[in-house]
């Protein structure tokens, strides 16, 4: 990415954050749904991989169904990036109404036993509002890992708006974020990772909707190592204001096997239960990048700044570390 490019690109991103938050609610509600019917219209590559996603969701579907589902797709995009611009500018009881998740259980409880739990989600709905609702309604900080991006400058963008959520932001660093990650879990506290992409050739081979893909090996890694819960998440639009959600059940450490066996078995049933939740609510799942690895073209050098996980210059919505740390997903 050029200069000019990454100035303009770091200025239009400000002008979201500056702008947007102080629209009213129905007036950012129609912007964002504009922006994305527009872009549908306009049918370019991220449009067109999210309804190849989408066909491997809902294979059944015909050609006229996976287009409303990516109509449907890119307003609730959109609908995640206007939410996401004016959450710095929400009350605490706007938050609060903001998400209404069943099973919580799962979460409290498991903090309660002191012993860490790690939220592991896809990229579903608007998880930024999910964490804004953990450090706020049960007064409950967290850490993730963000990927550094490029410009710099929109990258302490990203940090310094999910640290005004509430949100302790690692960069993602090699092994120093992992590290980091374990001494949060064993003392007891939260670890929340968007873990349903990973690019790098340290991921772990999950079958999901019936091919192949990666996903990254940390959030197993992390509840193998620490003894943390590991708790899959899944999030949801419906007609309301209000965002859905689920915890799931925990994910258990297998009794035997190798540290790999038991990681593969671990990051599989993650995988099944972030399918469970996006065949549930295809149109929520923000995948506009190949995830199968039929889909993946063969990898590019390091210093092509691609396929490695760093030096991506498209900014996005969080993630975690890719799986060479290993930790969580990267940025979308």
């Amino acid at each position: 990415m050029s200069g000019a490019r990454e100035r303009l690109t770091d200025a239009l991103y400000g002008l979201g954050w500056g702008t947007v938050k102080n629209l009213p609610e129905p007036a950012a509600v129609r912007l964002g749904r504009s922006i994305a019917d527009l872009a549908w219209r306009r049918r370019g590559k991220g449009v067109l991989r999210l309804e190849a996603n989408y066909a491997r969701v809902v294979p059944d579907a015909s050609p006229e169904r996976l287009a409303a589902l990516s109509r449907a797709g890119m307003r609730s995009y959109l609908r995640y990036w206007m939410e996401s611009f004016r959450l710095p500018a929400w009350s605490a009881d706007r938050v609060r109404g903001g998400f209404a998740p069943k099973d919580v259980h799962h979460l409290t409880d498991g903090l309660a036993a002191g012993d860490g739990v790690i939220l592991a989600l896809p990229h579903l709905a608007n998880w930024d509002l999910a964490g804004a609702w953990v450090t706020t309604e049960l007064n409950t900080p967290f850490t993730t890992v963000a990927e550094r991006l490029r410009p710099e400058t929109l990258y302490d963008r990203f940090v310094a708006y999910r640290e005004g959520l509430g949100m302790e932001v690692l960069p993602h660093s090699g092994g120093a974020a992992f590290g980091t990650l374990a001494r949060r879990l064993r003392a007891g506290g939260l670890v929340c990772l968007v873990a349903d992409r990973d690019l790098s050739s340290s991921g772990v081979a999950v079958d999901f909707f019936g091919e192949t893909a990666r996903m990254p090996a940390g959030p197993a890694l992390l509840a193998q190592q620490t003894g943390a819960l590991l708790l899959p998440v899944t999030l949801w639009y419906d007609d309301s204001p209000v965002m859905r959600g689920r915890v799931h059940p925990p994910i258990e450490v297998p009794e035997s096997g190798a540290r790999t066996e038991k990681t593969s078995v671990m990051t599989q049933a993650l995988a099944d239960a972030f399918a469970s939740g996006i065949a549930d609510h295809p149109e929520d799942w923000h995948m506009l990048q190949r995830l199968w690895l039929a889909d993946l073209e063969p990898r590019r050098s390091p210093a092509d700044g691609e396929g490695t996980g760093t030096g991506r210059s498209a900014p996005a919505a969080t993630d975690g570390a890719d799986g060479a740390v290993p930790a969580a997903g990267e940025p979308s």
